[in-house]
């Protein structure tokens, strides 16, 4: 027994190949359908086609007597004895989805003769622990692996790959390739062998430069790339979006330099630059070992269906194995159980045992709304009835469905998925009537749809339509347009404009000039204007926001509508920005659903305004009420209405619940004063008013403004200062100064502190000229200023001269503390 290790690029799956062929019988494992399908074509022009078998779950060639069987991991033989047997990427085992499978042939599955395990160095000290009888050899890169830094996408090298973790971002980046040099082929995992071996072809035959695809390519497909690109080092492992590890990212890069020929790896520009610990790591091949392998029963109990799930269930013997997680086939039987009538069908073992079989076909379409254990549960039934067969009518009209070639690219490759299936199934041969034809009618269906896949990708990702452009304009033939989930419109694959929430932006004068293209544009465009307005009605708040600079409220960053003047400074209107591309009853629909998202966002925002706005209905407290709406929080004080005796208890309540202030010279809502809620108030202010904010806006923490002539009073108060000669004071921070100062003056002149001053921020002439604005008689010296209450026919008292006036802030006091951080904060 063997474990053959090193990095990409060592010869180790060749290796194994030869040592196969010189045992009278093998059998190789691989990780993809790819994988077998490429080494047992390589096995057929070696040894001819009788001498091979190829075994995955969708595709099987099994002549009459064949030597060597090239298949899947999940799909080899168990019980067929062969002198040779290997493992690729044994790694895997780590594999949180699939890492049981492999973990299980690791621990049971021998030739005869000769055992090999294939894979990463990471695996050599578990493989000591648990396989303690094999012997190790370690392979040499063939190639150098260099770190060359991140590259702009359109100044990557020809002969690149470009890594990403998303048929999205696939796409995106295949987009750009080719609008910027022309084309790229596409290779996902989901691609059928028929399909990536056409994409690879024509990367391989010149036709383009380019590669874009997922960490498919890591796993052993050998190509001619210098470069690999990575746009991401994020996926989604089916669970959460998680960092790849630096082992992983090694598979990937090292499929760049093949046999001698030196590669090289890097970012995209999209991302940093990768970590010098990273890329000593990558270009030593040195990375942490695997520490625990996932694993899961293979000891099942077939008594009943609750014996079956609870054997899965199973602990693992050893600490170096870890319980895998639920997989598909353990989802499909639970799903069975729960389902009536199954559990008394599986009365006997080997009913349990039949189960079993159909819950582990693979659900490949991944399907998350349940539809793939409802396909298990059914053919069960099927299969338990007394025709003990799957109806070749009910096959008839699934695989009917899906013999359809028209469609973008994910539904082919939706479609193709839900072949897979049926394949799967047809090749057991006890299931259905006539296997033998099903299996050759889903394998032609498959490459079928392979084809019609490979159309698309190649029309939609290489660029050969600049011709067709031109010819087409020439003879005024309509011109095939399209929008993207980005907004860019297209004309026959060039980029013409972009769409900005309802209006066309032409890319250029060119564009804008050109009758036909615009025709086009505009076709596309009022078609995409209706399903932007369906998407629009249907999203939630997260999806709107609003610039508090100028009123526009966006879409996914789209400007949509601006705020205008409504009957209420607090209740501002939505003005959806006018279009020839949307009609009035999709505008006012759209303007429905920013006024919900709108009301809504005021509510979170000044709700205690709100509140206190729609609670009163009469009284002196409905006027109170107005003043602080049309005053967003904050009013001068009105002696006549403004003092508690005028309101009734209840109406007291309601004040103190909405959390109103009446001062001596003010009324206000403190909550209304915080600092985050300037910019929105002053947005409000502006929109009612008409006109821009006349002064700059403040930060959350000034305590005071300079006034300005030019200015109307309600700005200042609309921000929550209140006007004061030549100071604009904070409300709060004005009534805590003038109860102060009345304390102060019940005794007498007394000598105001630099403290005092500092609270709102002003200097001497201006705190002495605030301080007359409220009828104090203020006097002042080089160095003190000294204030007095005003009487009639009374003079202020005054302290003898030469006396130190006591300061009438507590320096302890939360006044003082304020007056310390306030110092200078005057805007």
């Amino acid at each position: 027994m063997k474990a053959v290790l090193g990095p990409t690029n060592t010869g180790k799956t060749y290796l194994a190949i030869d040592r196969m062929m010189g045992h009278s019988t093998g059998m190789i494992g691989f990780p993809l359908r790819l994988l077998a399908r490429e080494n047992y074509d390589r096995v057929v022009r070696l040894r001819g086609a009788g001498s091979a078998a190829l075994i995955t779950g969708e595709e099987r060639i099994i002549p009459d007597n064949p030597r060597y069987y090239l298949c899947t991991v999940e799909a080899m033989p168990q019980d067929r004895q062969v002198a040779f047997l290997a493992i690729d990427e044994i790694q895997l085992c780590a594999d949180a989805e699939r890492g049981h499978v492999f973990t299980e042939r690791l621990l049971s599955a021998r030739g005869t003769e000769e055992t090999m395990f294939l894979g990463a160095e990471t695996m050599a000290p578990i493989l000591r622990k648990l396989v303690p009888e094999a012997e190790f050899l370690r392979r040499e890169r063939l190639s150098r692996l260099s770190y060359v830094g991140p590259k702009k996408l359109t100044r990557l090298p020809p002969r690149s790959a470009v890594i990403a973790f998303s048929a999205a971002n696939v796409y995106a980046l295949a987009e750009l390739l080719r609008r910027q040099r022309g084309g790229a082929a596409v290779v996902l995992g989901a691609l059928s062998p028929r399909t990536r071996n056409a994409q690879v072809g024509l990367y391989e035959a010149g036709e383009v430069d380019y590669l874009v695809a997922t960490d498919a390519i890591g796993m052993g497909l050998n190509m001619g790339i210098d470069h690999v690109a990575f746009s991401s080092l994020r996926k989604f492992d089916g669970n959460h979006f998680r960092h790849l590890m630096p082992a992983e990212i090694a598979q990937v890069a090292g499929r760049a330099g093949r046999y001698m020929a030196d590669g090289t790896f890097g970012p995209t520009t999209d991302l940093e630059p990768f970590d010098p610990d990273l890329v000593a790591a990558l270009e030593d091949h040195k990375f942490d070992s695997i520490r625990a392998l996932f694993w899961r029963a293979t000891n099942l109990d077939f008594d009943s269906p609750a014996n079956l799930k609870r054997s899965l269930e199973a602990p693992p013997p050893v600490r170096e194995l870890r319980r895998a997680r639920a997989a598909d086939d353990y989802g499909a039987l639970v799903s069975a159980i729960a389902s009536p009538g199954v559990v008394d069908m599986a009365a006997h073992p080997e009913a349990v045992r039949l189960l079993w079989d159909v819950c582990r076909i693979p659900d490949f379409l991944g399907d998350l709304s349940g539809s793939h254990p409802r396909l298990v549960t059914r053919i069960y039934k099927f299969l338990m009835s007394s025709e003990a067969r799957i109806p070749s009518e009910w096959i008839s009209r699934a695989v009917d469905r899906l013999d359809r070639t028209d469609g973008d690219i994910d539904t082919l490759l939706g479609r193709i998925a839900g072949v897979r299936t049926w394949t799967y199934v047809s090749h057991r041969s006890d299931w259905l009537e006539d296997a033998v034809g099903w299996q050759q009618r889903t394998c032609d269906l498959e490459n079928k749809l392979s084809d019609a896949l490979h159309d698309r990708l190649t029309q939609r990702f290489v660029d050969r339509k600049t011709a067709v452009l031109v010819r087409r304009l020439r003879e005024r033939k309509t011109l095939l347009a399209g929008v993207g989930n980005d907004g860019r419109v297209t004309v026959e694959g060039h980029d013409v404009g972009w769409l900005e929430g309802f209006r066309f932006v032409p890319l250029d004068s060119e564009v804008a000039a050109s009758t036909h293209l615009m025709a086009a544009a505009n076709r596309v465009l009022r078609e995409a204007i209706a399903g932007r307005v369906a998407e629009i009605g249907a999203a939630g708040d997260d999806a709107f926001s609003i610039d508090l600079e100028n009123g526009k409220i966006r879409w996914r960053d789209a400007p949509l509508a601006r705020l205008a003047a409504g009957a209420a400074v607090v209740r501002p209107h939505i003005e959806v920005f006018a279009s020839d591309l949307i009609d009035g009853p999709a505008r006012e629909q759209v303007r429905q659903r920013l006024t919900r998202w709108l009301d809504d966002y005021l509510r979170a925002q000044i709700g205690p305004l709100l509140d206190l706005r729609q609670a009163t209905s009469a009284g002196a407290v409905r006027g109170l009420a107005y003043r602080l709406a049309e005053g967003l929080g904050c009013s001068f004080g009105d002696p006549a209405v403004d003092r508690k005796s005028n309101f009734s208890e209840d109406e007291r309540k309601l004040l103190a619940r909405s959390g109103v202030r009446i001062g001596v010279e003010t009324t206000y809502m403190p909550a209304m004063l915080k600092g985050r809620l300037v910019p929105l108030k002053s947005l409000l202010w502006s929109v009612h008013a008409g006109r821009p904010a006349p002064t700059a806006i403040p930060d959350g923490g000034a305590t005071s403004l300079t006034c300005h002539d030019d200015v109307p009073a309600g700005w200042y108060l609309a921000l929550g200062f209140c006007p004061a000669g030549p100071l604009a004071v904070r409300a709060d921070l004005l009534e805590r100064l003038l109860a102060d100062v009345r304390r102060s003056s019940r005794e007498g002149a007394f000598e105001v502190s630099a403290t005092m001053m500092n609270a709102i921020g002003a200097n001497p002439d201006d705190f002495a000229q605030v301080l007359r604005r409220f009828g104090y008689a203020v006097t002042s010296t080089d160095e003190t200023l000294r204030v007095a209450r005003r009487r009639p026919g009374k003079r202020a008292a005054t302290k003898p001269r030469g006396q130190r006036a006591a300061s009438i802030v507590d320096p302890d006091s939360p006044f003082a503390k304020l007056a310390q951080l306030n110092t200078g904060s005057r805007s």
